[in-house]
């Protein structure tokens, strides 16, 4: 009997867990986050003037100085070490010229060839080159460079695979992929190469500007790389190289070395800028050296033109005033006599549509131990509806996704939280790595993850006509129901700022691919 007793109670423990009364002061607190207050800030963030808050940019840094006037108003103390900004470095390699000389006769750029965007300044000169077909390795199914000695030289390879090969995988770095056959060249030693294209168009690479990047420093550099029209490689190839894809098609076109005198030139100017990433800090009391992170981007795809602006109101203009306006509850609570326990940090960081930059810089140049980071709370677009969910109510629901990936503590807190204060259908669509759409890999959560960080992200799913358009603009959003999914994550905050424990740890993050 005493051991069937003591069975229903570990049964029931997590409803009685949650069997408790709400919290007066968080309530009274979380009072302040309301849909006016939050439509307040997104038609700012989100106006004409932040100009798509593209980073870096111009209206980048209106939107920060918003943010950062916003958090100094509220009595936030600066984030790094007396400023509000934690900087980060920019570079932008920019094409001065590029030739390509094949027996004495200079190519035209653009039109015969072009360089690769991201090659380093050189001049090479070669003898011969290497023809390898396709340039595919891929395990055991294929190998084009098989019985080829190519390491110093300059290789030849063919755009496309062939019709009997299917690759082992897919994506950026797949075996068939530029940046594969790329990798495959440098894994057999060749120093440069020639992609030829059937069609050659410009796919990348200019003598004007290139894209802004966080890599103006490598640990290794890629391979030289040029592109060529198939009349191009003719010069080197002679009558091999006529009719090349035909011949490849046909299997007829065999891995050869070729002489030739070659001539390849790159040379580039490199501007930098920066951009930062805007964090203000609520010190706690008795567990003040323990962090609780409430993040969201505020960066989106800046503008066209001068005419044509991407708002981002709801990506992720929803989620930085979703931490404005969470930072305000904290405060006032504060104020008023009820801070939190562990030391609140709001952080909003720019670069996220770029590849996660700001967190990522963040992630490898924290500010506070990470060991003692508690929680990251990831607030990411909040304010849309997905019109593709078929269940339940449209009106009352937030996906969430990464609460039982880091610590078995989470999602229990997280659902307890829901079912104490705000009632919302928390959906889980999302929440499992292998989803098509990956979205647990693509905001910056990730970043916090991929140390050890238990995190949850929030997310509405707005995935549809007005992602990453122009049409993303806060007369758009549900400003009643993203009040409602920011409360919820104050309410989730302020357990996890005010709890005995810090988090368990308890699980292995699983990364496909990995």
């Amino acid at each position: 009997m005493t051991k069937r007793i003591i069975g229903l109670c570990l049964l029931f423990l997590p409803a009685l867990v949650f069997a408790q009364k709400k919290d007066k002061n968080a309530l009274k607190a979380a009072a302040s986050i309301t849909a006016e207050a939050l439509k307040k800030h997104l038609y700012i963030i989100a106006s004409k003037e932040m100009e798509g808050r593209d980073t870096p940019s111009p209206g980048l840094e209106k939107a920060a100085t918003y943010i950062e006037n916003t958090f100094k108003g509220l009595g936030l103390t600066p984030g790094n070490n007396g400023s509000y900004r934690q900087y980060y470095t920019l570079f932008r390699d920019s094409a001065s010229s590029a030739s390509l000389k094949i027996n004495g006769s200079q190519l035209e750029l653009n039109k015969d060839f072009y360089p690769q965007a991201n090659n380093y300044a050189a001049a090479m000169r070669f003898s011969e080159a290497v023809f390898a077909g396709y340039g595919i390795t891929d395990g055991d199914i294929r190998d084009d460079y098989k019985d080829l000695k190519v390491a110093g030289k300059l290789v030849i390879i063919a755009d496309g695979t062939p019709a009997d090969y299917k690759s082992s995988a897919t994506g950026f770095n797949a075996p068939s992929s530029i940046n594969g056959k790329m990798n495959a060249a440098m894994q057999h030693g060749a120093s440069a190469l020639l992609v030829v294209y059937n069609t050659l168009t410009r796919r990348g690479g200019n003598t004007g500007g290139g894209n802004w990047s966080m890599n103006g420093y490598r640990a290794s550099q890629p391979i030289f790389t040029f592109s060529a029209s198939a009349e191009a490689a003719a010069k080197i190839m002679g009558e091999d190289g006529k009719g090349l894809f035909d011949k490849l098609k046909a299997g007829t076109a065999m891995a050869k070395t070729y002489p030739a005198e070659i001539d390849m030139q790159y040379e580039k100017v490199t501007r930098t800028a920066q951009a930062s990433n805007v964090i203000g800090v609520l010190e706690g009391t008795d567990l003040k050296d323990q962090y609780v992170f409430v993040t969201g981007h505020y960066d989106h795809l800046g503008k066209r033109g001068d005419s044509v602006i991407y708002y981002g109101a709801d990506d992720d203009g929803s989620g930085t005033t979703g931490v404005l306006q969470i930072a305000e509850a904290f405060a006032n609570a504060k104020k008023a006599g009820n801070g939190p326990r562990r030391t609140m940090v709001f952080m909003t960081v720019s670069g996220e549509e770029k590849g996660l930059w700001g967190s990522n810089y963040y992630s490898n140049h924290p500010i506070f131990p990470l060991d003692k980071t508690t929680v990251d709370l990831n607030i990411d677009m909040i304010g849309r509806i997905d019109a593709t969910r078929k269940q339940g109510d449209s009106t009352n629901y937030v996906y969430v996704v990464g609460d039982d990936k880091i610590s078995t503590d989470l999602k229990l807190i997280s659902e307890g939280q829901n079912n104490l204060y705000t009632k919302m259908e928390l959906d889980y669509k999302f929440n499992d790595p292998n989803d098509k759409n990956r979205i647990y890999f693509r905001s910056d959560h990730y970043n916090f993850a991929v140390k050890g960080v238990p995190i949850i992200f929030y997310y509405d799913g707005m995935l549809g006509a007005d992602y990453h358009r122009p049409t993303d603009t806060p007369d758009k959003i549900y400003y009643e129901l993203m009040a409602k999914r920011a409360q919820l994550v104050f309410y989730t905050a302020w357990d996890m700022a005010n709890r005995n424990d810090m988090l368990k740890r308890d699980l292995k993050l699983e990364i496909p691919g990995r």
